[in-house]
């Protein structure tokens, strides 16, 4: 099951989890400390494909949750009952069985086929954004341009395609980035 959504949750084990029960994206928030930068990429994903809040049935989870819904209207909301995420070492998305997970996302989430994976990293090696000495300052500007934020270059092809960022966009921002580099004699 392909859910077109970007899934937000608390940690990496609950991504784990949720990756296990269908095939999703997710932002993990790190916890209760939501950060702007986390918001901003949440608000970004919410207008590109929408989001899914997807937090723990607990007393943190519902501040994730209420801390986010304020920033970033119109998420979607999927919740597991508690007694679906009892574990042996506490409390949690991370402890749900994978029926479970499918079942709360599916009163929630958009059907799509099969994700359309845009960018590889060969498109990142062309425009020396992998293995070249300005690899590093060019995904920053390009991260800034495109409001998806500075990554490794792993990550940066993870976000080109999970904000589904047009071919045509990156390419204009990239000649940008050269001219500017060109301009400035770097």
């Amino acid at each position: 099951m392909y859910i077109k959504e970007i899934i937000v949750v608390e940690g990496k084990d609950d991504t784990t989890a949720v990756k296990r029960a269908v095939n999703a994206d997710t932002i993990e928030t790190n916890g209760s400390a939501v950060n702007q930068s986390t918001l901003n990429q949440i608000k970004h994903a919410q207008e590109k494909r929408g989001v899914i809040i997807f937090t723990d049935p607990d007393y943190p989870g519902q501040r994730i949750r209420s801390i986010i819904d304020e920033s970033v209207p119109g998420c979607k909301h999927a919740f597991l009952p508690r007694e679906q995420a009892i574990g042996t070492k506490g409390l949690g998305i991370e402890h749900a069985t994978s029926k479970d997970i499918q079942a709360a996302l599916k009163k929630v989430y958009e059907v799509t086929g099969e994700p359309d994976v845009h960018f590889t990293k060969s498109d990142l090696i062309d425009f020396g954004l992998v293995g070249s000495q300005k690899a590093s300052d060019r995904r920053k500007k390009l991260g800034e341009k495109l409001n998806i934020g500075f990554t490794n270059a792993k990550q940066l092809e993870k976000r080109l395609n999970i904000f589904r960022v047009s071919k045509a966009d990156f390419i204009a921002s990239m000649e940008e980035i050269l001219q500017e580099e060109q301009k400035d004699g770097k």
